[in-house]
């Protein structure tokens, strides 16, 4: 095996499962490819497990919790989302993508400078941006604005609806805004 095929601990993003509703295998499947570090919600562990994925934490109020073996137990009270992003920060992961049926901003703002954040609910990918951000996406592709944005320039996109934008060609579109960074959705 050549070097270059080696994953370091940390190198990959951290995946926290908190529901699955809604979330294509196929995608997951995509998501696990590099074997990233397997946290999940105490709700959805039952059917993480049943779908033979080594489960590497579980986020839960229940100091008993039964895991598998050497499967990590994060305590949370009424905040297990917070809970789990305050334990990937502190363990120094770079980065996490975040299966969920929801999306609130306020649950991700505060981690936006120390991890880099991916959340998908459904067929959508959310992350922040940086005024600047520039991406290539092919004709057509749908971008939606999560949140309202300051002094918003862009430029290959076209304004669908309030907040929600089209590709107007193949090449790069780019969001330039006058806030420290934004949240926006696309297809996955």
């Amino acid at each position: 095996m050549s070097s270059h095929h080696i994953v370091r601990e940390k190198q990959e993003p951290a995946l926290l499962i908190m529901s699955l509703d809604g979330f294509e295998n196929e995608n997951l499947g995509q998501i696990l490819e590099w074997s990233p570090t397997v946290m999940v919600h105490e709700a959805i562990y039952e059917l993480v497990d049943s779908m033979a994925l080594k489960v590497d934490a579980v986020v839960t109020k229940d100091p008993h919790f039964n895991t598998q073996e050497s499967t990590r137990l994060i305590l949370t009270d009424t905040e297990p989302l917070e809970d789990g992003l305050k334990f990937l920060v502190a363990e120094k992961y770079p980065a996490v993508n975040i299966i969920t049926n929801q999306f609130v901003l306020k649950d991700y703002v505060l981690f936006v400078d120390d991890l880099d954040i991916v959340v998908f609910i459904g067929n959508k990918k959310i992350f922040p941006v940086r005024s600047g951000f520039s991406k290539w996406q092919p004709d057509g592709e749908e971008i939606q604005l999560l949140h309202e944005v300051q002094n918003l320039r862009t430029s290959g996109l076209v304004k669908e609806e309030d907040r929600i934008m089209k590709t107007e060609k193949d090449g790069f579109y780019s969001l330039n805004f006058d806030q420290p960074f934004i949240f926006i959705s696309e297809s996955i």
